[in-house]
């Protein structure tokens, strides 16, 4: 299914291909703070549908993962990174897209404090 999702003013905004029924909830310094409910897919199936000079991206930790928020209203759309095989991925903050029941999310909890 392909799904829009975007920021609060929708000045960065995606398309994503992906069915949603699972989501992770980290309690990092970062997501903890954020409230992200995360899921991730192949980046293929990812599309940025705004000029990619309207993200702003901010690392931390290990800078293994571009986390890219909105400069105009502070909201974290979606991050990007490599999985532990090498694979490009996606990071959708599936709170950004409008179409995915909340409610119907199985959510997993991970430990991202430890790492």
């Amino acid at each position: 299914m392909r799904y829009e999702g975007s920021c609060h003013c929708g000045r960065v905004a995606f398309e994503v291909e992906a069915e949603f029924t699972t989501a992770m909830e980290c309690n990092c310094s970062m997501c903890r703070r954020r409230g992200s409910l995360l899921a991730f897919v192949p980046h293929a199936q990812f599309a940025l549908t705004t000029p990619e000079a309207d993200v702003s991206t901010y690392r931390f930790n290990r800078h293994l993962i571009d986390h890219h928020f909105c400069a105009t209203c502070g909201i974290a759309p979606y991050s990007e990174g490599t999985d532990p095989k090498g694979n490009r991925m996606a990071a959708i903050n599936l709170r950004c897209v409008p179409a995915v029941d909340l409610d119907a999310l199985t959510i997993s909890k991970v430990d991202g404090r430890s790492f």
